[in-house]
């Protein structure tokens, strides 16, 4: 490979929420595999935009041009097969904050927001910071795959005065790649009963397996008129930290009514650093995201393979799309304290527990695969040297 996704990068010490720990009251010698951001340096292409705007010396009040639109519009078309319009965007600093304005714009208090457990979890608590009710649509785990209850989803929609539905697709922790005859179907749903989509699409360019994503609100031409959709170059080039996303509201309406409110908040331009190293990777950055798929896509397997080698009692969730692993270890017979406390204190790891994604992930943990192959089969080690004990203490017979 022309890029090196092998190589350790110390990242200790430089304000990453991932490895400084303390600040979370974590012993500094668990291994983190837990918050989805990557352990690679971006592309080359973002430390050149970076060092073009340091070098310029100037850093005021900045806004994108007609450049950093086409870029992002060439893009998608080539990437989803998706058509952008100028006048839909509107900039923020992040999704979630994105996620806030929208709930806080198009809701009431009083009416209820529907999200899909288990889910990425910050959705549940806008819902309830922003004084909304939570409305859930539980996915139904079947023989290692998840399905959607839609016979609960319209009900839910139905019974709970929900207003507003946050679609996550690809789905993060889950890996499900929602098909399109999925994803019409609940859009049928929400049209029905005038239901507002916000679409989280952020890990759009992780797919596995063939899987193909698809823009909801292209769907349907009706879907434009109901959708915000949310997209951000954070997670493809691991440029979270540079806090820039692209939120796409094809509805005058909603647009502006959601524009009011992020003002509202006191929000203003975002970050020049965010816009350049946007452009940069639209620009410039495929053919180093081709090859993290390839490695990423091999990290995977690596998992899988291992566990069926050395840990059959723990089960890999297929994963259609993202680049986290969702690790089913239900045949334990754990509850989710007792899980967490294993992985912590016997293997030294720091996952995701997966009952912060909603009730149904106990009994599973969210574990980020992009990390160099190195890290990661020291994990599945530190795994395996917790587990076995653990295994061998449980059969042993009782006296």
């Amino acid at each position: 490979m022309k890029y090196d996704f092998d190589q350790i990068v110390e990242r200790r010490q430089t304000y990453s929420v991932k490895y400084d720990m303390q600040a979370y009251g974590k012993a500094p010698d668990l291994l983190p595999m837990w918050i989805a951001d990557m352990d690679f340096k971006a592309p080359p292409c973002v430390e050149e935009a970076l060092l073009r705007q340091c070098n310029h010396g100037i850093f005021g009040y900045s806004e994108s041009d007609s450049i950093y639109f086409t870029t992002m519009q060439k893009w998608f078309k080539n990437r989803h097969d998706w058509h952008i319009e100028q006048e839909w965007l509107v900039k923020t600093p992040g999704i979630v904050n994105a996620i806030h304005v929208a709930i806080l714009s198009l809701t009431e208090f009083g009416e209820s927001v529907l999200i899909q457990p288990p889910v990425y979890h910050p959705f549940a608590a806008a819902v309830q910071k922003t004084g909304r009710s939570l409305a859930v649509n539980e996915l139904v785990y079947d023989n290692g795959y998840y399905k959607i209850d839609f016979t609960d989803f319209e009900q839910k929609i139905v019974e709970q005065n929900v207003k507003m539905f946050i679609l996550c697709n690809p789905h993060n922790p889950v890996g499900r790649v929602w098909k399109r005859a999925e994803l019409r179907r609940m859009g049928e749903i929400c049209l029905k009963y005038g239901v507002i989509v916000v679409a989280d699409e952020i890990h759009q360019d992780f797919l596995w397996d063939n899987n193909k994503h698809l823009v909801f609100t292209d769907i349907d031409p009706a879907y434009k008129d109901i959708t915000i959709t949310c997209t951000a170059p954070s997670k493809t080039f691991n440029i979270a930290g540079l806090q820039i996303s692209n939120i796409f509201i094809a509805n005058a309406v909603l647009r502006e009514k959601f524009k009011l409110a992020y003002e509202r908040m006191g929000l203003g331009h975002v970050n020049v650093m965010g816009i350049a190293a946007c452009q940069a990777v639209y620009e410039n950055g495929l053919e180093w995201l081709l090859q993290l798929l390839e490695y990423l896509a091999g990290n995977m397997a690596f998992i899988d393979r291992f566990l069926k080698e050395r840990l059959p009692q723990i089960k890999l969730v297929k994963a259609e799309g993202t680049y986290v692993a969702w690790l089913d270890f239900i045949s334990l017979g754990l509850d989710a304290d007792e899980l967490d406390a294993l992985l912590t204190n016997k293997a030294r790891l720091w996952l995701n527990r997966g009952d912060i994604f909603g009730a149904g992930g106990a009994g599973f943990q969210r574990l980020n695969t992009a990390c160099p192959r190195f890290v990661l089969q020291q994990a599945m080690e530190k795994l395996e040297k917790a587990i076995i004990p653990f295994l061998e203490k449980e059969q042993k017979p009782t006296v």
